[in-house]
This record gives C-alpha cells, sequence and structure tokens, in this order.
C-alpha cells in the first residue's frame, strides 16, 4: 500500500510532513518520504493534504467486556465475589465481535487496552489489542501489560453491600499490601526451589500473575480519582519498588508536583461525563494540560464504555479548549504518550519505519467535533472506509 500527498503527523522526531507518502508491506510501515512512486501491484490512496495520523490509542478503557446494548449477560469486567482477583484476564472475557470495535475503527481507534473495571481492590490483567479481528488472540498488541487495582469509592461501595472487608480506604490498602507480600513470599519460595532444581508443585493462579508486577516487567494498573487516593497509590508502589500508572487522575492537577517528583504518568479520563460520584466533583478538562505543563507524561482516555471508544480525539480536543493545551500534545496524547505509557511503542504510536501499520486519515483536524475519519488502516489492511 503507497498513502501519497497527506499532511502527515508522524508523532515522532520527523514532525509535520507536508505532501507525506507512507509505503506499507507486509503489515509493517517500510518508508516515510515525499514524491514515491508506485511499484507494480500497489494499492495507492491519493491524497490532496489531508490529515494523516498513526491509529489511535486509548490506554485505559473496558472494550469488548461490557458489550452494548446489553445488561448482565453482556457484562463481563468485574467478578464481584472476591476483592482479591488478580488472576482474571481480560482476553478470556473480551468478545471480539462486539459493535464497539467497529465504532472505534470508524473513529480512528486502532488500539484499545482492555482489562477488569474497578469493583475489585485488585480486578486481573489488562492487555492492548487491536480493534479489528474476529479472534481476540490475533489482536493482541501485548498481554498483558499491567495488573488493576483500585482505590476509592468502588471496592468500598461493593464490599459495604456484601459486608465485607474492604468497606474503607483503610481496608482497600490493607488487602493490597497482603497481596503484595503474600506474592513476594512465593516468589521467594518458587524461586529456591528452582535454584534447588525441585519441583515447584504449589501454583497459585492468584501470586502467578503478580510476579511479573513484582519483576517490575508490568505496573499496577491504578485506578484513582482522588488526590489522596492518588498519593496512597504512590505510597504503595514507592513501598514495593513497582511500576505504576496513575488511571483516571482526576484530581491530579490539584497534586501536580507531587505527580511529577513520583515520575509516574497519568492516564487521565473519562473527563466528558456527569460528575456521577463525589471522588468527581473536582473533574476539569484543564488536568491534562495542569500535568504536561509539569512535565507529567499524559494519555487521554475514554473509559469506554463510559464515554464511546470513537469519540477519543473529540476527548482530546476538548482538553484544548481554553486550558492552554497545544493541538499536539492533545494528538500525542491518544497516539505516542499512550504508547510509551503501556509500552507499546516499539509497535505503534508514531508512524515510522518497522511500525505497524496502523494509519488513520482524517478530512481535517481529528481533534474537531466536524472531523470525518475517512480510512482506518490496521496491519497495512483497510479497514474502514467512509
Amino acid at each position: 500500500m503507497l498513502i501519497k500527498n497527506g499532511t502527515i503527523y508522524t508523532m515522532s522526531s520527523d514532525g509535520i510532513i507536508e505532501n507525506g507518502d507512507i509505503r506499507i508491506e507486509n503489515g509493517k510501515i517500510v518508508e516515510v518520504s515525499q514524491n514515491l512512486s508506485p511499484m507494480n501491484n500497489e494499492e495507492v490512496i491519493e491524497l490532496n493534504g489531508e490529515f494523516v495520523y498513526p491509529g489511535f490509542i486509548d490506554a485505559h478503557g473496558h472494550m469488548g467486556l461490557f458489550e452494548w446494548g446489553m445488561g448482565f449477560e453482556g457484562s463481563d469486567g468485574n467478578e464481584m465475589t472476591d476483592p482479591i482477583t488478580p488472576q482474571m484476564r481480560a482476553i478470556d472475557g473480551i468478545n471480539p465481535m462486539e459493535v464497539g470495535f467497529k465504532h472505534a475503527r470508524e473513529g480512528g481507534v486502532t488500539v484499545v487496552v482492555s482489562g477488569p473495571g474497578s469493583a475489585n481492590v485488585c480486578g486481573g490483567t489488562f492487555g492492548a489489542f487491536k480493534t479489528y479481528g474476529d479472534c481476540i488472540d490475533d489482536m493482541v498488541v501485548k498481554n498483558p501489560i499491567g495488573v488493576k487495582v483500585a482505590f476509592g469509592e468502588n471496592p468500598k461501595r461493593v464490599y459495604n453491600s456484601k459486608s465485607k472487608m474492604p468497606m474503607t480506604r483503610m481496608g482497600t490498602s490493607a488487602l493490597l499490601r497482603t497481596l503484595l507480600i503474600e506474592s513476594k513470599n512465593y516468589l521467594l519460595k518458587k524461586q529456591k526451589a528452582e535454584e534447588k532444581g525441585e519441583v515447584f508443585t504449589e501454583t497459585n493462579l492468584k501470586y502467578e500473575a503478580m510476579i511479573p508486577v513484582l519483576k517490575k516487567e508490568i505496573p499496577l494498573k491504578a485506578h484513582c480519582h482522588r488526590a489522596d487516593d492518588i498519593l496512597t497509590a504512590i505510597r504503595i508502589a514507592k513501598e514495593f519498588d513497582l511500576k505504576l500508572t496513575l488511571d483516571h487522575c482526576t484530581e491530579g492537577h490539584l497534586i501536580a508536583d507531587k505527580i511529577k517528583e513520583s515520575g509516574f504518568p497519568a492516564i487521565v479520563g473519562p473527563t466528558m461525563t456527569h460528575a456521577s460520584k463525589i471522588e468527581l466533583r473536582n473533574k476539569t478538562f484543564d488536568t491534562p494540560a495542569v500535568l504536561i505543563n509539569k512535565g507529567v507524561k499524559v494519555a487521554i482516555v475514554t473509559d469506554h464504555p463510559v464515554i464511546e471508544q470513537e469519540y477519543l480525539p473529540i476527548c482530546a480536543g476538548l482538553a484544548t479548549k481554553n486550558t492552554g493545551l497545544s493541538e499536539m500534545d492533545a494528538l500525542k496524547a491518544i497516539t505516542i504518550n499512550a504508547a510509551e505509557i503501556v509500552n507499546i511503542d516499539d509497535r505503534v504510536g508514531s508512524i515510522e519505519k518497522g511500525k505497524d501499520g496502523d494509519i488513520v486519515i482524517f478530512d481535517r483536524c481529528a481533534l474537531f467535533s466536524d472531523s470525518h475519519c475517512l480510512y482506518t488502516i490496521i496491519n497495512g489492511e483497510v479497514v474502514h472506509k467512509l
């Protein structure tokens, strides 16, 4: 495939290339330049300066776990029988046939990071998936990318109704610390057995799921809205020397210096919603701009299905309205920043040689509500055309 004469937002050090061309072979970008000549049997998309972006990435949502137009039968995001369920795997619950994937492609979203909700203190593993395919195993970009943990109101509300711990923020933190300590002890025991050449026969799926977290291969993916919950997530991650992403980070603008000092990235959203609970009362589109201006790496998300997936670029656009956030920083928050935060930037997030052929083409700036996604290309295949 050859895409010709577009305004290419590479989201790399190459910046914006006017009248630029992109060549894709075997699903990968092989050339980004100007004045490329079509080769034999090459599909050509001829443009006239339209806006070309790397496929958009939503760094936090629940695609395929809460299905369109369904109640209990399509609700597979929260195993609300135990507050500690790290062994739950999103990949086992996602329905790739769910119509939300089609809507995502129509809005230019090519990768979604999907996983369990926030009912439990520890809900299970998230993965990063392409938005096109009929088998979730074939749609994997990286799995797992993190283990979901939740602070604040949600675990309290769910388990208060069951008269079960945690009913307080103290209880949530205590349960998470207990899981981390027990997982650490399990890992040490397993390592000692392996060092002795012994067969380890005490496999525990809960603790196995936490081993990549303890080894800092993947982060804790922390649901935290209120400032004190954000700081608790940071406190526990520092205490156990873990990687962490601050998901939602609703009151992050109130403690921007502390977040910058922590070194952890922020995954901000959903913001285009009603403040449906107390911990959202300080929700504002100012948050990304305040954090980015402090030097925090930020992704903007929909938390699908809270906001429908196809409106991800609109959410990024609204974050530029009267906030001081630049168009380029808003675009980074749904492309390269999102990819780097969830550690998939070796494959997606920018238009560069060697990366996946995930490209979206808009008739004007994608951040505008009246823009149209003309093409969505995933792995070098046109999967949406207006």
